[in-house]
């Protein structure tokens, strides 16, 4: 899982054309799609300031907080719409190949921006996953030092973190009166995390991370009373105030449709994570189907391995497999490196080439542990500095091998890493591309490339193969299900199990975080389908003439693109490979 604010989605595909499709570039339109991508680049860099260090754009100054101020929130909607009447004042036929994808990305970010006005998100925002103690706290270890202004920049930053966690109570407050809450489960992670924040000494606080990185004695002297007295003092009232005040009136459900608008939010949210305008009901579906087709393969797996047709002794036997597990935590540490060596070495064989930036492996820090952050990749703008897998050992005990493997590719080589390597190698062209990764298409290349590990001979162990089918395309059912359909918490916990990914603390991890990321979790599969989809047209379209190599290249090379506009740049691709193969 990459965990990231889902800004970019949706497009038409007709209108994206493959730069080899020898489409005339046309000057005169550029200069105006270079402006509003300049002005939509500053528009996130001003709502999301924690894009601007994983952005690696020059030149963007390091002293804000995002703008969660009623007044400030409704100048950036004022932005977004001018942007978007001017946006569609373009005739998209006379752009080329890089200002159409900058179109695509800024139309869908846009749409799926407006649309999701009616979550009032500001009001509802404590989360264990992307609240502002886990974005922040890692927004300070990002933060530039080093030179005079950049010091002058972090203390203004972080000088400003108590009116930002006062303005936060008092958005929280205003959500309360309107009939928003978030789930007490939500709630009693996020104190928990606190507590652990609250718990290290100044100098040892994530938020203290500018200072140590910095080796001016008199920028740390003004530094540590910012971190001492003004964040720890305003991580405490948010502490207690959610301790004292909030958690008494939190739910006791999960479900999105338990708020106010909850169905018409739950479909925004839909359409920002997925790129597609399917209803909750379609996407369930679509679920559905694919989940069954992987029971059916893995009881024909099971049948060979174990010999057994039950879906539940199968995961069982998979589960209980004394070679599937890991004796300490260091060894799940030192079997996931190992394994980030071998998928790096067979999956060249896939591709036209490789990131050169390395991939490394990096425990998840002490302040997070144990509050249910999962797996996640953290890209790295500077080419010389390795993107991280950060790793949880939450659950080590229970973790299997086949899981593990699964979730390194998943998150490193042939998956993000991979991707969002290359895509930041490609911003040159389209600036956008540094900061708009859009989740499905991102969540679905790293589900993709679960499947195509296989094929590459990537997983060591007998079990990976099973375990990778068995959760599968579930998100894409139980995240509507929660939210739409009425599913209970057992119910949902039971479907979670029952894919013997999870026991039941693993189980609740998910659950809450499907709670505070509504319709995240559809993304990958949403993507991965699709992807696997323009593969097999791919393949079917062109027979002899078809190379996965050449292929992939083609889905990474445009960048992290909506899925319309990706199926776009595959089948004008099949289109000109058909004639250059036939010449």
């Amino acid at each position: 899982m990459r965990i990231s604010r889902p800004v970019f989605t949706g497009f038409t595909a007709a209108a994206f054309v493959l730069a080899s499709a020898a489409v005339p570039k046309t000057a005169a339109a550029q200069p105006t799609i270079d402006a509003l991508s300049g002005r939509y680049i500053a528009l996130l860099l001003r709502s999301s300031p924690e894009l601007v260090p994983l952005s690696g754009i020059e030149g963007a100054r390091q002293s804000a907080l995002p703008p969660i101020a009623p007044e400030t929130l409704n100048a950036v909607a004022a932005e977004e719409d001018r942007l978007w009447q001017d946006l569609k004042g373009l005739d998209e036929a006379k752009l080329d190949d890089a200002g159409r994808a900058s179109y695509a990305l800024m139309a869908d970010g846009l749409e799926a921006a407006r649309g999701l006005r009616v979550c009032n998100q500001p009001l509802w925002s404590i989360s264990h996953m992307t609240g502002w103690q886990v974005t922040l706290s890692r927004l300070a270890q990002a933060q530039a030092t080093g030179t005079p202004d950049a010091r002058e920049d972090a203390i203004r930053r972080w000088e400003g973190l108590p009116a930002y966690a006062d303005q936060d109570i008092a958005n929280l407050r205003e959500g309360l009166k309107q009939g928003y809450a978030v789930p007490r489960s939500v709630v009693t992670r996020v104190v928990g995390q606190l507590d652990r924040l609250l718990a290290l000494p100044a100098e040892q606080s994530p938020f203290y991370a500018p200072a140590r990185a910095d080796g001016d004695a008199a920028f740390k002297a003004r530094f540590r009373p910012i971190v001492a007295e003004g964040v720890h003092g305003a991580l405490k009232r948010y502490r207690d105030f959610l301790a004292e005040e909030y958690l008494p009136k939190a739910r006791e459900g999960i479900a999105l449709s338990e708020l106010p608008n909850g169905g018409a939010c739950y479909q925004a949210l839909l359409r920002a994570s997925t790129t597609l305008d399917r209803t909750p009901a379609e996407v369930m579906a679509v679920g559905e189907a694919a989940v069954a087709q992987n029971v059916k393969d893995i009881i024909a797996i099971g049948g060979k391995r174990f010999g057994t047709s039950d879906l539940a002794a199968t995961l069982a036997a998979v589960k209980d497999a004394p070679d599937n597990h890991f004796a300490t935590a260091d060894e799940l540490v030192d079997f996931s490196k190992r394994s980030l060596a071998r998928t790096t070495k067979l999956s060249a064989a896939a591709f036209q080439q490789l990131p050169k930036q390395p991939a490394a492996i990096e425990v998840l820090p002490a302040t997070e542990a144990g509050s249910g952050v999962p797996a996640h990749y953290l890209p790295e703008p500077d080419p010389s500095k390795p993107g991280r897998y950060m790793l949880p050992l939450d659950h080590w005990k229970t973790e299997t091998k086949g899981g593990a493997e699964v979730t390194v590719v998943h998150e490193t080589i042939p998956g993000h890493h991979l991707q969002i390597a290359m895509t930041q190698e490609l911003a040159a062209k389209v600036p956008l591309l540094r900061i708009a990764l859009t989740g499905a298409y991102v969540e679905g290349w790293a589900r993709y490339s679960e499947r195509l590990a296989e094929e590459l001979g990537v997983y060591e162990t007998p079990y990976a193969g099973i375990t990778r089918r068995a959760w599968m395309a579930r998100g894409m059912v139980v995240d509507p299900g929660i939210h739409m359909f009425g599913w209970s918490r057992e119910k949902a916990m039971a479907y979670l199990v029952e894919s013997g990914r999870f026991d039941e603390a693993a189980a609740a991890d998910m659950l809450d975080r499907i709670a505070v990321i509504p319709g995240q979790l559809t993304s990958y599969d949403s993507g991965g389908l699709e992807i696997a989809a323009l593969r097999a047209e791919s393949e079917s379209s062109l027979g002899k003439c078809f190379d996965l190599r050449a292929f992939h290249q083609q889905v990474l090379s445009g960048g992290a693109l909506p899925l319309k506009a990706l199926r776009g740049r595959i089948e004008a691709w099949q289109m000109a490979a058909r004639k250059a193969c036939t010449k």
